[in-house]
């Protein structure tokens, strides 16, 4: 049996989503999701939103985000090249999904998962500092407070995109990423991250259930994928994503049946300006945890 009323991954202003939060569930009711989770990148401040304007709606919601990792394996050439990526992400990105925390209820274990992520939250701001001054030197004066002002919960480099834009650098956000801010380019800088088996560790012990990312990015094979993601304690792989052509999405599913995971789906909604829009993504249900189950 299939379904296509499940998104669990979506982004708002909280940290590089275009729209508010109350937009994100208008948008996700009406395209038939009925299970939806917002995962901002490393911040679990819009929550309380999400809970309200879900609970409005009758939609079902998972408080999750969408945490940055340490890059787990290099990256292969092939497999690069068959997604037609031209160079690997800089960071893995693992999914927490925490499906029986209660948004605005006391939960010690959840708070404690909060806590150790916070630094890592935090040190967002200084790397973006230092990427406005990399720009500025490089005759691209930008200043680093309007960035970090445009989020509400975690900066990114999208809302350095943006501003580059409105101060007329690029044509648009695309083109600052690829010329300047994108991975290994001039203006990028990296930051300090956990590892993979690390941050599990951390959301298992909140009661939590990870899922790898988008794994088309990443540049690694998916059998060789599956054993990495098994090692770390991974409980599933995003196989249904936005990015993936049918063909590897039936790929991926293979390779996690066959690993013994599970597997997740998500639009990785980020607004109506990026070309793409929530749910409306066949998933087999048996493949996917039943409590993601609509």
């Amino acid at each position: 049996m299939w379904t296509e009323a499940v998104d669990l991954h979506s982004h708002s202003t909280h940290s590089d989503g275009a729209h508010n939060v109350n937009e994100v569930a208008d948008k996700m009711a009406e395209r038939g999701v009925k299970v939806w989770a917002l995962t901002d990148h490393d911040t679990a401040s819009g929550w309380p939103e999400a809970w309200e304007a879900a609970r409005s709606r009758r939609l079902r919601f998972i408080p999750g985000m969408e945490i940055t990792c340490r890059v787990e394996h290099p990256a292969s050439t092939e497999e690069l090249a068959r997604h037609e990526q031209e160079r690997p992400s800089a960071s893995w990105h693992l999914l927490a999904y925490f499906p029986r925390h209660v948004v605005g209820q006391p939960d010690e274990a959840v708070t404690a998962f909060l806590d150790w992520l916070a630094p890592h939250r935090e040190g967002r701001e200084p790397r973006m500092r230092a990427m406005c001054q990399r720009l500025t030197d490089l005759g691209m004066p930008v200043d680093a407070e309007a960035v970090i002002a445009r989020a509400s919960g975690s900066v990114g480099r999208p809302h350095l995109a943006a501003t580059m834009v409105e101060l007329g650098y690029v044509s648009n956000k695309q083109e600052a990423f690829e010329q300047w801010i994108g991975d290994g380019l001039p203006a990028f800088v990296p930051h300090a991250l956990p590892t993979l088996s690390e941050t599990v560790a951390q959301v298992k012990a909140a009661g939590g259930i990870t899922s790898l990312a988008h794994p088309r990015y990443y540049g690694v094979p998916s059998s060789v994928l599956m054993d990495l993601l098994k090692t770390a304690g991974v409980d599933a792989v995003e196989a249904v994503h936005r990015s993936h052509s049918d063909a590897y999405r039936h790929e991926l599913m293979e390779h996690a049946q066959s690993a013994g995971l599970a597997v997740s789906v998500g639009s990785d909604f980020h607004g109506d300006g990026y070309g793409h829009a929530p749910g409306r993504m066949p998933v087999n249900l048996t493949a996917l945890l039943s409590v993601f189950h609509p």
